[in-house]
């Protein structure tokens, strides 16, 4: 059905009064915001980017920014992507969302587009220069959780497989601190082993059937996301019984975790930081292009989704996707401003 001229009217004023809460951003509307993204390999940086296009479509729309464009480099790369910033400044953005390949290798860029008058707003992948806002997510403690989680499951302790992200990156090395923090503090368990899985399915199952052979038996397989269900095809393909598998909220990891709880009762946990965080950077920017005061770090929680959870979880997730959380202005605001 085509909707009436005053149909489509009247969907545009309900669309502004969505997006913009209490009326239009006079101050924003002709502001242009630019995604810089040092990588896209995973469904869970495919989910950041589709929140990314979703929410920031809607305020383009609502005419509350002028363009809120997504660039990804073709390497994750810190000096590609800090060309790319450069490229971005001198194309007139008054923003840059970063989702950064290095916290301290950006600096440089970063420092430059403060100096031109652009905000800087990472998340995820944070920067440490000063002069940018930082939405983090204590990806320590998301490493550290998964062990306490195992404690409970293993009082005796047990052997683990550590799956870790894509190398080189602050958030790999978080995770993975937090899960030997976890192990210290729980001598009982040890690390037999530890790959690189890249935060992708089809990588952890090739390296975990790589190392499986040399390893002793497993308890558990601690994780970053995006590897649960590799290393459960890597587990079942080599003929040895499946441990318990820390998931990481993607749909195939929910599927495959419902399948074995209604088969066997098979219990676990998912943890993982909501790709939609993408959305609320978008509205930190623009908060801070209409002259809010926004404190320069902000924290959001990691998403966790339990025994309890898991159906209710898995139906709102789409197939090929993550289990998310997208920012409207309001829940941006109560972020931002703490009501």
């Amino acid at each position: 059905m085509k909707l009436t001229t005053l149909g489509k009217l009247c969907c545009t004023v309900a669309t502004v009064a969505l997006v913009t809460g209490s009326g239009a951003f006079a101050d924003t509307s002709g502001k242009k915001i630019a995604l810089s993204n040092n990588y896209a390999g995973n469904s869970w940086r495919q989910a950041m980017l589709t929140s990314w296009e979703k929410v920031t479509g809607e305020a383009v729309t609502a005419g509350v920014v002028a363009s809120a464009d997504a660039f990804t480099t073709a390497e994750n790369q810190v000096t590609e992507q800090a060309a790319q910033i450069q490229n971005l400044i001198l194309q007139g953005y008054d923003a840059i969302v970063i989702n950064a390949a290095s916290p301290e290798g950006l600096n440089g860029a970063v420092k430059e587009a403060c100096d031109a008058g652009v905000v800087v707003v990472s998340f995820d992948g944070i920067v440490t220069e000063p002069c940018a806002y930082r939405i983090a997510v204590d990806f320590h403690a998301m490493g550290k959780v998964q062990v306490e989680y195992l404690a409970g499951r293993f009082p005796d302790g047990g052997n683990l497989l550590e799956i870790r992200g894509l190398a080189g990156v602050f958030v790999d090395d978080e995770i993975s601190g937090g899960i030997h923090e976890g192990v210290s503090a729980n001598d009982k368990f040890n690390i037999q082993g530890s790959v690189h899985g890249d935060w992708a399915q089809d990588v952890s199952q090739k390296a975990v059937a790589g190392i499986l052979p040399s390893l002793p038996d497993i308890a558990a397989v601690v994780t970053q996301g995006g590897d649960g269900y590799g290393a459960a095809q890597a587990f079942k393909a080599a003929g040895r019984d499946t441990p318990i598998i820390v998931m990481g909220n993607r749909h195939d990891e929910l599927t495959w975790w419902k399948e074995q709880k209604d088969a066997n009762g098979y219990e676990t946990m998912s943890v993982s930081i909501a790709p939609g965080v993408s959305t609320l950077a978008f509205w930190v920017a623009q908060q801070v292009l209409d002259g809010a005061e926004v404190p320069q770090d902000l924290s959001v929680p990691f998403l966790s989704i339990t025994q309890d959870t898991l159906e209710e979880s898995l139906k709102t997730t789409q197939a090929g996707g993550v289990a998310n959380v997208e920012y409207s202005l309001d829940d941006s605001k109560a972020v931002i401003f703490g009501n």
